[in-house]
């Protein structure tokens, strides 16, 4: 054992050979660093997250990891990206904003992800990653594989939500997880002492009923002694654990930002532990390297990042391409339509549901259902009723009380080309989860080309009289961000086609189904597999004197309408699906009738209907006989009280304006 000031370096089961192969592999990220932070005051580079003092924790992990174990890194750990043998001239690409990076100059820093690799990258919210590696975990217990799972999070971020969430359904689900806080002093510039009021991360896990241990993280051989241990059990004995690494950070959250808020003495005390400085005297002291060899092989490592950058700046800037950038939002999909081939029977809107879902697990081995209460209890809706006994605990899966990271879980899963379906509880509900969906799952096939296959399932609508939080009309919140579909049927039998469809793209789904159509409408059904073709709206009734654009309940309110007022003739149009929207068939139809109301359940300001009329406005204008009409509900939220509700709803004053717009 060797003592060099605060750092025990004890190398009894360390060979002379892996004593250098971690030197080289704590030295390549440092001076990486060095590099681009000459670089960033000359503007070559745009913006870099340090990691100096901090390099032994990711080498020391990821050297200690199997090259097949997911690792989820944060802004400071390079290391993982070098130890896992990533080409430098992609990363430098990749900082540069250069086409040959890995998000073609949509991303900057360690956001992205490569499978080959096996490295999933952040985003910026920090919490959810730790979500997504639960998810990757789930993936390797349920396929046997024996891999883990290790996911970084710095201290500050542990005060976020999803770091609670992530750790407890770990522990539920005992998941292969190693939760690896960096304890370095700061969040961005707020200290410790204002992030938590505990001494050491040691004392989280006791409370979540899983082990939590910490360790010196400057000292490169106690993390892979201790990572190798973790790891071995954890191959065993599927329970996740804290680590706590022990360390701090030795320059700003990012360069711009600067330490000013940092006491000059705790620079000056943590400066003695720096990692590599320490780890050389002790490998000179053992005879392991010599000064001269060491100087040899920093003099090497400069000259290969040397040349590797400036081979990257001479690559061109990247050309925007708004075709192929919006085309890039989503991932490839031909879908090819399964017609139906069965006997129809008539079903209830929710029975189509539940028998679209069990025909998709029929077919999709590897495809969960995660949501609160949807084992043992069907769900609150009943609509996976029995799929328990069918298919087992482990397909059908009760999530505790959490949103957030059960969305992100799911990402997870598909890391593992497994296929996810989320239920939410109530469509409301979903706002707890809302990075997950609009900041991670919508945005990373734009962002590195990874197909997420997840459908969350989103009971939706007012008229049931369940007040302003189980009855919100919520779809334009996602129509705003690309990369997510949205469908939204209107008929048993569309509901089910539509299901198994969404299930077949590899692309996102908010699937909405309207609680109150679950036990109302009725339809038949075919029996079977059939799927009904995303993208595409359905000409429900045709007429020479409107156009109705609709869908959801609306649908059945205007058909309510239109069956009161005889004389009106309308083209009725069901769009069931939103994104991506049958413009085409709306066109089609105004051409025709040169008349047009648009009527949706949100609330009016701000809907869906409202970028529908700005289309129109522009595209079809010379084709207008009349102003366009648009109907919603009132902007408030949704009440409780019947008579409230029925007026808040946009039925009365769609048939009010259907008739001023039919004798415009």
């Amino acid at each position: 054992m060797y003592r060099n000031n605060n750092i025990k370096f004890n190398s009894k089961d360390f060979s002379s050979g892996k004593l250098k192969e971690l030197y080289k592999r704590l030295l390549y990220p440092r001076l990486i660093e060095e590099k681009m932070l000459l670089l960033l005051p000359q503007n070559r580079i745009s913006k870099w997250f340090s990691g100096i003092g901090q390099e032994a924790i990711p080498v020391g992990l990821s050297s200690a990891l199997d090259p097949q174990d997911y690792i989820l890194p944060m802004h400071r750990n390079l290391g993982v990206f070098t130890v896992r043998d990533i080409p430098l001239g992609k990363l430098f690409a990749q900082w540069q904003g250069k086409d040959a990076g890995f998000t073609k100059g949509r991303d900057r820093s360690f956001h992205f992800g490569s499978k080959e690799q096996h490295i999933v990258g952040m985003i910026s919210h920090l919490g959810p990653q730790m979500g997504v590696a639960c998810g990757i975990a789930l993936a390797e217990k349920l396929s046997g594989s024996g891999k883990i799972t290790a996911v970084f999070t710095g201290d500050g971020a542990t005060s976020e939500g999803d770091f609670h969430e992530a750790i407890n359904v770990a522990s539920v689900w005992d998941l292969p997880v190693i939760f690896v806080i960096e304890h370095n002093g700061y969040g961005l510039s707020t200290p410790n002492s204002e992030q938590f009021n505990f001494d050491s991360f040691k004392v989280k896990g006791p409370a979540y009923g899983i082990q939590a241990r910490s360790i010196d993280g400057n000292n490169v051989l106690e993390v892979y002694s201790a990572v190798r241990e973790i790891a071995k059990r954890m191959r065993k004995d599927s329970k996740p654990l804290i680590l706590e690494c022990r360390t701090f950070r030795m320059r700003g959250h990012e360069e711009s930002s600067g330490t000013k808020y940092v006491p000059k003495e705790l620079f000056e005390h943590w400066a003695s532990f720096d990692p590599i400085e320490n780890y050389e005297l002790f490998l000179i002291s053992e005879k392991v390297f010599s000064e001269e060899e060491l100087e040899n092989i920093k003099s090497e490592m400069k000259e290969k990042i040397e040349n590797e950058v400036e081979a990257v700046f001479d690559l061109p800037e990247v050309q925007s391409n708004p075709k192929q950038e919006e085309q890039d939002v989503f991932a490839p999909f031909v879908q090819k339509i399964t017609k139906a081939k069965g006997k129809v029977r008539k079903m209830r809107f929710v029975d189509a549901i539940s028998d679209g879902l069990d025909e998709a697990m029929k077919k999709h081995s590897k495809l969960i259902l995660m949501g609160q209460d949807i084992a043992e209890y069907g769900g609150v809706f009943k609509v996976t009723d029995g799929f328990l006994e069918k298919y087992g605990k482990e397909r059908i899966r009760n999530t505790p009380i959490c949103e957030s990271v059960i969305l992100s879980a799911a990402l997870g899963l598909t890391i593992k080309n497994y296929k996810a379906m989320v239920e939410m509880q109530f469509a409301d509900f979903v706002s707890s989860g809302f990075t997950a969906i609009v900041n991670n799952i919508a945005k990373i096939h734009y962002r590195w080309e990874h197909p997420a296959g997840i459908v969350v399932r989103m009971p939706t609508g007012a008229g049931l009289g369940a007040g302003p939080f189980h009855s919100q009309s919520n779809e334009a919140w996602f129509f705003n961000t690309p990369g997510l579909k949205i469908v939204y049927p209107s008929t048993p039998q569309d509901a089910k086609g539509l299901l198994l469809a969404s299930f077949e793209d590899p692309n996102p789904i908010m699937f909405f189904e309207h609680k109150a159509l679950y036990r109302s409408i009725s339809g038949n059904v075919p029996q079977g597999y059939y799927t009904v073709e995303i993208g595409k709206a359905k000409l429900v009734r045709t007429g020479a004197d409107m156009t109705i654009v609709t869908y959801g309940a609306g649908v059945h309110w205007a058909i309510d309408v239109l069956d009161k007022h005889t004389g009106i003739s309308a083209d009725l149009i069901d769009l069931r699906t939103l994104v991506p929207l049958d413009f085409e068939q709306i066109s089609t139809s105004i051409r025709k009738t040169g008349k047009v109301i648009i009527m949706h359940e949100d609330t009016l300001l701000g809907g869906i209907g409202s970028d529908i009329s700005a289309m129109i406005s522009k595209k079809l204008f010379e084709h207008l006989d009349a102003p366009i009409f648009l109907v919603g509900s009132l902007q408030t939220p949704v009440p409780f009280a019947k008579n409230l509700e029925n007026d808040f709803l946009p039925k009365k004053r769609f048939e009010q304006e259907l008739l001023e717009l039919y004798h415009y």
